[in-house]
């Protein structure tokens, strides 16, 4: 799942912390795809905020794995991948890669058009968290340059580019950022206008539907 469908099963809660733990295995990979660090495997720790950063990082990977084990990620992200796979015909692009991320980012398009949640929200608790102790908890797990993230964290925090996904056109434009980080020139213009007719199409086909895989999750969450 994406930032903000992490970010709902989470968005009445009035830690930060916790928040940014639910979305920080994102955000690492998006500083530097090869950080990797596994806090999940500490004990408890004596102070709030990282012992919050340590339990929501755990929030993410228990969410990712209900969604990624759900028939709904495996009918949904199959079907995209199948309607995808001609329109990125000659793209280096794997479709099953494709209909993995497209599902992830129409989700977060819904939660936003339905206001289910609110990205301002969302950035306010990550403008609540102070860097002195995001680099405290990076270092304890082994980080050692805790300020490749925080450099990445305060521009993702200033350019509040999750509003741009309420806009389904720009769904296609960050899939394509997306696959950028993989492969170079992903798309042609004629293939990123395809993409984005099918991920139109199929998130008027979700619209009524979406919300079961969060209540299925939040059911299991709550089990």
């Amino acid at each position: 799942m994406n930032f903000l469908s992490h970010y709902y099963f989470d968005q009445h809660t009035t830690d930060c912390y916790h928040v940014l733990g639910t979305v920080l295995p994102d955000l690492l990979k998006n500083a530097d795809k090869s950080i990797v660090l596994h806090p999940e495997k500490l004990p408890p720790h004596t102070d709030p905020a990282i012992n919050s950063m340590i339990e929501g990082w755990k929030k993410h990977l228990e969410v990712d794995r209900y969604f990624h084990s759900s028939d709904f990620f495996t009918t949904h992200s199959h079907e995209l991948k199948l309607q995808m796979r001609p329109v990125i015909e000659g793209s280096p692009v794997k479709p099953f890669f494709l209909g993995h991320i497209a599902l992830e980012l129409i989700l977060d398009n819904l939660l936003l058009t339905t206001e289910k949640v609110l990205a301002d929200d969302f950035y306010d608790h990550l403008q609540s968290c102070e860097d002195r102790l995001i680099r405290e908890f990076l270092v304890m797990n082994g980080m050692e340059d805790p300020e490749v993230f925080i450099r990445f964290h305060d521009d993702f925090k200033k350019s509040r580019y999750l509003h741009t996904y309420a806009q389904t056109q720009q769904v296609a434009y960050a899939l394509k950022r997306i696959c950028m980080r993989i492969w170079n020139n992903p798309f042609t213009q004629q293939q990123e206008a395809g993409l984005t007719e099918v991920i139109t199409s199929y998130r008027l086909l979700l619209e009524n539907q979406f919300m079961s895989i969060f209540n299925n999750i939040e059911n299991k969450l709550t089990a």
